[in-house]
Parts: structure tokens; C-alpha cells; sequence
């Protein structure tokens, strides 16, 4: 009688108790724990500390928002001389925007699995603050209607395989400019949440003065931010050098307490108050939308008009800013399959969705994949569980918002611009040798920084493609999908205001 790996096998004398090979995987699964099973970490070149850090890093990096989008949102009641008013949609705001990205990160975590975070979109907010609000009268909660409104839109879109089908219809030049160009954008956010680069009257932009200590109204507080930004990213670049784990995230820490001296890092901050806070979310944000209100005016034909007009808007630069992350993050994580096809597109896809409708429903605007979580994907994040650890985040920040709100921006900056370098190297991938290639890649990669906006370089590149592949007779490069997006965005930016 032989031994082997059977169940139950007679060896000399006396029975012993063997496992089969498969029995011994099966223990090792045990062993490695449930996230890992769920997750698939190791399977995917990552490990528990690592994914931690990312989300951690993703966490801290997108936490303006947190501060942020209050401020905006509130911002046209400030503006119209509604101290009160602003001041509870401030608060409501908060507590919706830790929820409302809680919400989508966590379907990023469980559903999609994918390292990506959610949150209101700096720009959308913008937008639904100033030309919604402020500029044609909606209230808040009207305006939350709207961003509800393009959230079920884009639920049903994506559930029919439109967006997927949108995002293949993407051609290769503007496809490969996408993650360069985002390199660029959010770097140059990161160089002005620094202070490094300043607005200027007679350039456009211009690098902060450093030599305003020799001043009397010097403007110290810009420089001593600057200075905190610079020390942040020099620490994060030398221990990347040294291939330290968790090199982005220390390096916003250490500008953190450097910024503490300098007076960047405000300690004073800290109120554990959040009382006021939960009363206003209640009061005015919560399942507040104002269906009643919105299609309340005279002329019911044009008030439909103008809110589909809206709708569109929204949806737009919400489809175009979450794809052009999504592909920028995949190519950047790896999560690429051989089809060249983002692995769980349709499921990241869904999760973008639906976080726009819940964003609406708990006070804030559009929720969306933000292009922060490359953040993380540079710490080494690959899973679900990078995404898992952000959502909590963002749940538990609720309590602790004192915490977060004492890392000034000046510190998350670097990462930032960090993140830039790395996501630039990609450029190498663009085919330059083609001038109908050459010209809209480019476009797409200097749109995105220089107008702010993903979804503009996205638009603008494919503009160019169909443009230039016309009128060098090979217009049968152009899909039908990619000419009629062209189209749409052509008729958009002329005759829909954005702000």
C-alpha cells in the first residue's frame, strides 16, 4: 500500500490522516485570509500593507474635496448675501459629500474591484454652483434634480453597453494621449494647490516669488506653502528612488509636520462638533431634491428644454472626465487585458452611475471616478481593497473631519505632481510619426491641462482625429460612434454654456 496525497491512505500499520494536494490550496486560502481570496491581491503583484497604504494615500490625496465642495456649493448664497442658508448647505454638504463618496468607492471595492475612488468632481461642482445656481437661478436643491436626473441617464446607458461602446469607439491616438494628458493636469493642479504656480495678469501664469521675505507685504503664507510643497516632493522622489513602500504617503506626511512651523499645517483646527453638522444635512440635503420646484416655471416646453440642455451638460463632461480616468488609471495599474479592454470596465462603469444618483440623493454634486486615485495606483494599489480602505475613509472621516482638514494642501500637492511624472513617462506609447496620430494625441494631452478639463481634451482629440482624417482622405480610419461623439461635442460647445 503506497502513501500519497489521498484522503485517507494505510501506511505501515496504522491509519493516517493525508490531504490531497487540492486540500492543501484550500488551507492556504484559509490561511491567507478572506480580502485576500476576495481581493485576489497576491494574484495581482500586491500585498495586504501595500494596499492599505494606497488607499490610505488615495484617502489623503482627494481629501480637499472634503473642504472643498462645502465651500463651493455654499459659495452662491454667500455670493447672494444668504449667510444663514449658506452656512446650513455648507454643513449638509460635508456629511453628503463623505457619504456620497463613501458610497461610490465602496461599489468601486466590492462591485467593480477595481483601486479607483470616488467623489464629487471638482469642475462639475463648479459648474452646478455658478452657472446652475448662481448664474441662472436654480436653487440647490433644483440643481440636485438635475445631477439625479443625469445619474439615472448614465444608469441606463451603461446597463445597455453604450459607455463600453463608447469607450472602444476611443481611437488608438487619442486612447494613448489620455493618461499623459492626465499626468499633465492633475499636475498642474498640484502645482497650484502648492502655490508654485500663480495666476499672472500679463502671462497667464507665472511661478510664486520667493523673494517676498524681503517685503514688507510680502505674502509669506504662499511662500511658506510653496516651500512645504517643495520639501514634500523631494522626500517622495528620493525614497521612490530607494524603492520605499509608501513613498507618496510619507511624503505628505512629512510636509505635513514640516508645514506645522511654517504655520502651513493648522493646528487650531481640530472641533469635534459635528452635531450642527448632521441637524443641516437633515434639514437641507438629505432626499432633498426639489422635483416640484425645478419644473414649477411658466412655460413648462422651455423649462424642459433647458433642464435637458443641462442634463446634457452634466452628462457630457461626466462621461468623458470618468473615461478618461478610467482608461488613464487601468493603463497606469495594469489593468489592461490583451484586448487592450480595462478589466471590470462595465462594473466601474456601473458604480460611476449609480454614485452620481446616490450623490444627488444625499446633497452633493455629480459623484465621479476622480483622477486622484492614480494617487494610490503609483503606491502600488491594484485591487478592490485599495478602494475598500479610501471608502472607509471617507465614512469614518464624518467623526474625525478634524483630522483630515489639518493637512493643508500644500502637502497633498506633491503627490499630485508626483503622480504627473509618473503618468508622463506614458507618452512614449504615442505614435508621433503620423501627423493624422500626431495631432490629435497632441491635442488631447495639452487641452487637459491648459482648460482644465479631462473631458475637454478627450473632445477636443477626437474633434481633431475625424477633422484631420477627412481632409487627408483617410476618413475610413473614423468609426461611425467616434464621428457622431465628434458631432455632439461640436453642437455642445456651441450652443451650451459651461461655465
Amino acid at each position: 500500500m503506497e502513501c500519497g496525497f489521498s484522503k485517507w491512505k494505510t501506511c505501515g500499520t496504522g491509519k493516517q490522516k493525508f490531504f490531497e494536494r487540492e486540500d492543501y490550496s484550500k488551507m492556504e486560502e484559509k490561511k491567507d485570509g478572506f480580502f485576500e481570496r476576495f481581493f485576489g491581491i497576491s494574484k495581482n503583484g500586491s500585498t495586504m500593507k501595500i494596499e492599505v497604504l494606497a488607499g490610505v494615500t488615495t484617502f489623503i490625496t482627494i481629501a480637499y474635496i472634503l473642504i472643498l465642495n462645502p465651500q463651493i456649493l455654499a459659495d452662491p448664497y454667500v455670493i447672494m448675501g444668504d449667510a444663514a442658508m449658506a452656512g446650513k448647505i455648507s454643513n449638509g454638504v460635508f456629511i453628503g459629500t463623505c457619504i456620497g463618496a463613501f458610497i461610490g468607492t465602496i461599489l468601486c471595492a466590492l462591485y467593480a474591484k477595481v483601486p479607483f475612488a470616488q467623489a464629487p468632481g471638482m469642475g462639475l461642482n463648479a459648474f452646478f454652483a455658478y452657472t446652475v445656481v448662481l448664474g441662472m437661478g436654480y436653487s440647490y436643491n433644483e440643481a440636485l434634480v438635475i445631477v439625479f436626473i443625469s445619474g439615472i441617464f448614465f444608469i441606463v446607458i451603461t446597463a445597455v453597453g453604450l459607455r463600453e461602446a463608447i469607450i472602444r469607439s476611443i481611437p488608438d491616438a487619442v486612447k494613448l494621449a489620455i493618461t499623459p494628458g492626465i499626468g499633465l493636469f492633475i499636475t498642474i493642479i498640484g502645482l497650484k494647490n502648492a502655490g508654485l504656480v500663480v495666476s499672472n495678469p500679463s502671462t497667464l501664469v507665472s511661478m510664486v516669488d520667493f523673494a517676498q521675505w524681503r517685503s514688507e507685504d510680502g505674502n509669506m503664507a504662499l511662500v511658506c506653502g510653496a516651500l512645504v510643497a517643495l520639501v514634500g516632493l523631494v522626500v517622495i522622489g528620493v525614497l521612490h528612488a530607494k524603492n520605499v513602500k509608501g513613498s507618496i504617503l510619507l511624503g505628505i506626511v512629512a510636509a505635513t509636520i514640516v508645514g506645522i512651523p511654517l504655520g502651513v499645517t493648522k493646528l487650531s483646527a481640530f472641533d469635534m462638533n459635528i452635531g450642527a453638522k448632521f441637524a443641516d444635512f437633515f434639514e437641507v440635503s438629505f432626499m432633498k431634491m426639489d422635483f416640484a420646484g425645478l419644473f414649477a416655471g411658466g412655460n413648462f416646453i422651455e423649462t424642459l428644454f433647458t433642464v435637458t440642455m443641462l442634463v446634457i451638460s452634466f452628462s457630457l463632461v461626466n462621461m468623458f472626465d470618468s473615461i478618461g480616468t478610467l482608461l488613464g488609471a487601468a493603463k497606469q495599474s495594469g489593468m489592461i487585458d490583451k484586448d487592450g479592454e480595462i478589466i471590470h470596465m462595465k462594473e466601474a462603469l456601473m458604480s460611476d452611475a449609480i454614485s452620481t444618483a446616490a450623490g444627488a440623493m444625499v446633497g452633493t454634486s455629480t459623484v465621479t471616478t476622480v483622477v486622484e486615485s492614480s494617487a494610490g495606483i503609483a503606491a502600488g494599489g491594484r485591487t478592490g481593497m485599495t478602494s475598500l480602505v479610501t471608502a472607509l475613509l471617507f465614512l469614518g472621516s464624518i467623526i474625525f473631519a478634524p483630522i483630515v482638514g489639518i493637512v493643508p494642501g500644500a502637502a497633498t500637492a506633491p503627490a499630485l505632481i508626483f503622480v504627473g511624472i509618473l503618468m508622463l513617462g506614458n507618452i512614449k506609447d504615442v505614435d508621433f510619426s503620423d501627423m493624422t496620430n500626431a495631432l490629435p494625441a497632441f491635442c488631447t494631452i495639452v487641452f487637459m491641462p491648459f482648460t482644465y478639463s479631462i473631458a475637454n481634451g478627450v473632445a477636443v482629440g477626437l474633434i481633431m482625429y475625424c477633422l484631420i482624417k477627412l481632409f487627408t482622405g483617410k476618413i475610413k480610419d473614423v468609426r461611425v460612434l467616434t464621428a457622431i461623439i465628434s458631432i455632439v461635442f461640436v453642437l455642445r460647445y456651441a450652443f451650451m454654456t459651461l461655465g
